[in-house]
């Protein structure tokens, strides 16, 4: 009788399903936990902006809330200016991160007295479930919908 030597094919046939089984059981969380981390950076970005915002309306009173994202950014900042203010990354100015696009609108008044900063996902139910917007007020609210409007009736976030 001769020896046998490696694997037989159901040997390997087995071992092929185990890690199939395995993957299918990994890949859907880790696709929530990749979503999950695109809508805390979104809910970031949105603090991030209400804080720049409040701080460009206290640097800048004769202008009032900046009117485009990429006043807020801003790269030679000796010294800052309105339309420099050195307050929030270039990344977040380009109006895209982490799976979520960002909108400024709404910015009215001279000098400006409200605004409001929308984030979307950018492939929604693949890097975001949840629509996020902010406005004067710095509350951040949420929906599972797509927000036309921020206003009062979203629900806030704790």
């Amino acid at each position: 009788m001769r020896k046998q030597k490696g694997f037989s094919l159901i040997e390997l046939l087995i071992v092929v399903a185990i890690i199939l089984i395995i993957a299918a059981i990994a890949i859907p969380n880790l696709l929530r936990a990749r979503i999950a981390a695109n809508e805390a950076s979104a809910v970031a970005s949105l603090r991030t902006v209400n804080t720049a915002m409040v701080s460009y309306n206290s640097a800048y009173p004769t202008v009032g809330y900046a009117s485009v994202l990429s006043y807020l950014s801003g790269t030679t900042c000796a010294p800052p200016n309105s339309q420099s203010a050195c307050l929030i990354d270039n990344q977040l100015a380009t109006g895209s991160k982490s799976g979520y696009a960002f909108t400024l609108s709404g910015v009215t008044g001279t000098p400006a007295s409200t605004y409001q900063f929308r984030a979307d996902p950018q492939a929604p139910n693949q890097t975001g479930v949840r629509y996020f917007c902010s406005f004067a007020d710095a509350v951040i609210r949420y929906d599972s919908a797509t927000l036309t409007t921020c206003d009062g009736t979203k629900n806030a976030l704790q």
